[in-house]
Order: structure tokens, then C-alpha cells, then sequence
């Protein structure tokens, strides 16, 4: 999947051009969109937000945590690993977490997760992507920094001294 997220990246130009287009005929436009629904819904549990996160969640996506979570679990992980809302589902950070060991990027769990635009909710978040829409949406790799022994607090790289 991040092959596959390279390849369709917002600055190959064809990608904005393909978004504008699409963006310009409403009934192209929907058609792609159910695609990407239905395709991202059976692969990752998508909930079609518009601005997604899966490239710096592993591929899980945090919007099907109950709580919708976009920065980490809860607290609430049973230890089992199960949801405390559901337990019979597994919690979303702890795939998350696994399958960003498992790939070598683990650094991509520390990096903030900023609130989404809620009117996007069932818009194509690669047309959003492409259009550039989604800028910001995430911070950049390892912005929180790994607690110290002396139990000073984490600080976000424009806090440091």
C-alpha cells in the first residue's frame, strides 16, 4: 500500500489535473468516490472522512476506533487487546502499532493527527489529497520527542528550547 501511495502522490502532476477534473463532473466524480468507498471500506474499514490518515496509521484506519481517535489509543485496551467499547474488536492503535513495527515505521505513530474537517465526511480523500486539501493534516515524522528518564514531559519541536 505505500507503493501503491507513492505512486499516486499529489505532486506526479497528472493526479491534481485528474482531481480538478473529476471535481468538475459531479457525476464522474460520484461514481470514483463509491469506488473508493467500497474498495477502501473491504481493505481498511474506511469510514470516508475526506482526509485520510492511513499512510501514518499502517493502513488501519483510526476512524473505526468507536471514539474515533486519531492520536492513540484510549487507555481503555483490554489486555487481550480487544476495544473496551467492543471488545470483540481488536483496538485499531494496537494494529496500527504492529503493522507499523512490522514495516520499519514506527516513527509515523508519533507524528499528531489534527482534527478533521467534518463537512468532508463522504468526499474522495485522494481527490482531497490531490487538490492539495488535506495539507497539514498530519505533523511531520518524529515531532514528539521520546520521554526522558528524569520524567520532564513531552515537548513538540516548536516547544523546544
Amino acid at each position: 500500500m505505500y507503493a501503491l501511495h507513492h505512486a499516486l502522490d499529489r505532486h506526479i502532476p497528472i493526479w491534481p489535473a485528474l482531481g480538478k477534473a473529476l471535481r468538475n463532473t459531479p457525476g464522474v466524480y460520484k461514481v470514483f468516490t463509491a469506488i473508493e468507498r467500497r474498495t477502501k471500506r473491504e481493505l481498511f474499514g474506511c469510514r470516508m472522512c475526506g482526509q485520510c490518515a492511513l499512510p501514518v496509521t499502517a493502513y488501519a484506519c483510526p476512524m473505526t476506533c468507536p471514539k474515533q481517535l486519531r492520536n492513540g489509543p484510549c487507555g481503555g485496551v483490554n489486555p487481550d487487546g480487544g476495544c473496551e467499547v467492543y471488545p470483540d474488536q481488536r483496538c485499531v492503535w494496537l494494529m496500527a502499532y504492529e503493522r507499523a513495527e512490522a514495516d520499519g515505521k514506527t516513527s509515523d505513530m508519533r507524528r499528531l493527527q489534527r482534527p478533521i474537517d467534518q463537512r468532508k465526511w463522504g468526499q474522495s480523500s485522494w481527490v482531497n489529497y490531490w487538490m492539495g486539501e488535506d495539507e497539514g493534516l498530519w505533523t511531520a515524522e518524529d515531532v514528539v520527542m521520546q520521554p526522558r528518564l528524569d520524567h520532564e514531559p513531552l515537548l513538540l519541536d516548536a516547544q523546544k528550547p
